[in-house]
């Protein structure tokens, strides 16, 4: 590991504090962690040349991460085929983060949920639906 901290992008910033109020998680790296796995279960081959800038909200890997930092470097690793010591680590990982919070954002704001149980559910319902599918 290679890398101490990881930024969102300054569109995310505010991404991250109202889905966090909005669905009640308390601290904010949860939709954060939340967000770098919903990203990579889109099955989405991110490339390096679109990072963003990393003017928004910062994290410790250990706060981002947590006691499962090697779970979700792995999980990186393995989607593109690269080792978990790879240089590239914190830019993948940069990358999901940022695309998954805006994907999310992007659900909530179309959805009609009533709460975050509705829209986490209606989440885990589309998961399950494709799994079946495949």
């Amino acid at each position: 590991m290679s890398y101490t901290h990881i930024r969102t992008s300054r569109d995310n910033r505010e991404v991250v504090t109202t889905l966090t109020n909005k669905l009640g998680l308390g601290a904010e790296n949860l939709i954060s962690r939340i967000a770098l796995s919903y990203s990579i279960s889109k099955d989405l081959k991110l490339d390096l040349k679109d990072l963003k800038d990393s003017q928004g909200k910062e994290y410790a890997r250990k706060v981002l991460l947590g006691n499962n930092a090697d779970y979700y470097e792995a999980m990186v690793a393995q989607h593109y085929n690269i080792h978990r010591s790879d240089h590239d680590m914190a830019k993948y990982i940069k990358l999901h983060v940022d695309n998954g919070l805006e994907l999310l954002n992007e659900e909530f704001q179309n959805g009609s949920y009533l709460d975050q149980f509705d829209f986490v559910l209606e989440l885990i319902e589309e998961g399950f639906n494709e799994i079946k599918a495949s």
